[in-house]
């Protein structure tokens, strides 16, 4: 076994472990002990150093198409996710990316525990490579412009409610001194880490496919 190997399964059966508590959920690291936080992160920059694809924009963009599944994060926006309003609880978190088009959407699933009420936050973005001033070709970096944010209720005790999804619609925020930017970090055909421009860390597994997802809103 390669070292690159014998590194992503220790990362992911750690990552596998703390998870088998979450019903699928992200991980952030407000929920973890430091110990255990460092020992992600360090497993993380060891990967990230036998990264099989050192310029994924150039050589590997087939490998970034598809929906992938957020396993752990340590962005804000992940952890105000951990608690929301009136009991709801966030269920599985995915990227969606459409390379061809530079397009991509990020779906945070929520529901009640009781089965009460079922959703989902949606937002669209658009990206484009970055031009590094120390980089001659496109590398590993991205720059992102978020489009519009939905909120949406797709059932209420079982029972679709199509009137709702959406029922909010909004323009999404932007950083207002800097261009959200995303460095992809390590990538092969079934993880990638990215590393967001306020340092944050994001570890995405690929998935098969979707969830039924029944709004009828495009990017």
């Amino acid at each position: 076994m390669t070292n690159q190997l014998l590194i992503k399964e220790k990362l992911q059966a750690k990552l596998k472990n703390i998870q088998s508590k979450s019903d699928g959920s992200p991980i952030t690291d407000l929920q973890l002990d430091k110990t255990l936080v460092a020992e992600i992160e360090q497993l993380t920059t060891e990967l990230e150093s036998v990264n099989p694809n050192l310029n994924p924009l150039l050589y590997a963009t087939s490998l970034l198409e598809g929906a992938w599944l957020l396993q752990y994060s340590t962005a804000r926006e992940i952890r105000s996710l951990a608690s929301l309003p009136l009991g709801l609880k966030l269920d599985k978190v995915y990227q969606v990316i459409d390379v061809v088009n530079k397009l991509f959407f990020n779906l945070a699933k929520v529901k009640h525990p009781l089965g009460l009420v079922s959703g989902y936050v949606k937002v669209t973005a658009s990206f484009e490579p970055a031009k590094e001033d120390l980089e001659p070709l496109q590398n590993k970096r991205i720059n992102v412009y978020f489009d519009k944010r939905y909120l949406s209720i797709e059932k209420i005790v079982g029972i679709n409610t199509p009137k709702l999804n959406p029922f909010k619609v909004v323009s999404a925020n932007n950083p207002t001194s800097r261009t959200a930017t995303l460095d992809i970090t390590y990538l092969d055909e079934t993880l990638r880490i990215g590393r967001g421009g306020d340092g944050s860390l994001f570890i995405l597994s690929k998935s098969e496919n979707l969830p039924e997802f029944t709004s009828s809103n495009e990017n």
